[in-house]
């Protein structure tokens, strides 16, 4: 596949918002998808090469909310065990699905997800100093987090409003924390599905670069972004990416 200069713009420019979108609240998946796919990427393909770029925006934005001190460090390791078993059950089975039944499922999941945290928004926003549980102590949370890793595993789009339900409603992270440790898991159950789909031969390197180094930016300025924002400017701005997930499953 060629691209000239207004495609690789094009690509970089949806790359950028879609990484500042997932670090501070989720759903960028919901623009990049539909970008790939329009540059005539499949949808078996679009899904796979999409996960190259929330690898580097993931990495970008873990060393941001960490280098300001955000990231739950002792938490790690418990998120990541049912994060990654759960992304490699997803992305099996998305490598496995039929290309005629795979871009259905994918535009009903990025719809039904942003409608369900529309509609209930508060399930991922803790009262003011609720004291955060560790996750080996939720069993719930546990399962929560395995949900998510099979579903970012399958389709990535809006799996950042899962994990945020998980951690903020499940272990009562607020959303600044919940989004640092929100990235790990994204990071680790798309290392796992990356491999997967390289596995399968459903990764095209060169726009997955493209669309990559557009959102380490956006993850880059995102970051800096959160850790100066309160909760409730945070919430309103959850709710409005929601909503604009919402519009977006209907026009793709």
């Amino acid at each position: 596949m060629q691209f000239d200069i207004f495609s690789i713009l094009l690509l970089s420019l949806t790359g950028f918002v879609a990484g500042g979108i997932n670090t501070v609240a989720g759903g960028g998946s919901n623009i990049t998808l539909p970008a790939l796919m329009m540059f005539g990427l499949p949808a078996d393909i679009a899904n796979g090469t999409n996960r190259v770029a929330i690898f580097m925006q993931s990495a970008t934005g873990i060393a941001g909310y960490d280098k300001h001190k955000i990231l739950d460090r002792p938490a790690i390791i418990p998120i990541l065990i049912p994060s990654m078993l759960g992304g490699l059950l997803g992305a099996t089975l998305a490598a496995l699905i039929p290309n005629i039944f795979l871009k259905p499922i994918l535009l009903l999941t990025v719809l039904s997800m942003s409608a369900v945290i529309l509609l209930r928004p508060q399930i991922i926003c803790p009262p003011k100093g609720t004291i955060a549980l560790h996750p080996r102590k939720n069993s719930l949370a546990w399962w929560s987090l395995f949900a998510a890793g099979i579903y970012g595993g399958f389709v990535q789009a809006g799996v950042g409003f899962i994990l945020l339900a998980a951690l903020g409603g499940g272990l009562r992270y607020d959303l600044i924390r919940a989004n640092a440790l929100k990235m790990v898991c994204a990071l680790s159950f798309t290392s796992v599905a990356l491999a997967v789909f390289i596995a399968f031969d459903q990764v095209w390197w060169l726009p997955g670069f493209i669309v990559g180094a557009g959102s380490m930016l956006g993850a880059h300025l995102a970051v800096k972004v959160a850790i100066k924002a309160t909760q409730d400017s945070m919430r309103r701005f959850l709710f409005a990416i929601t909503l604009l997930s919402v519009v977006g499953g209907f026009l793709v």
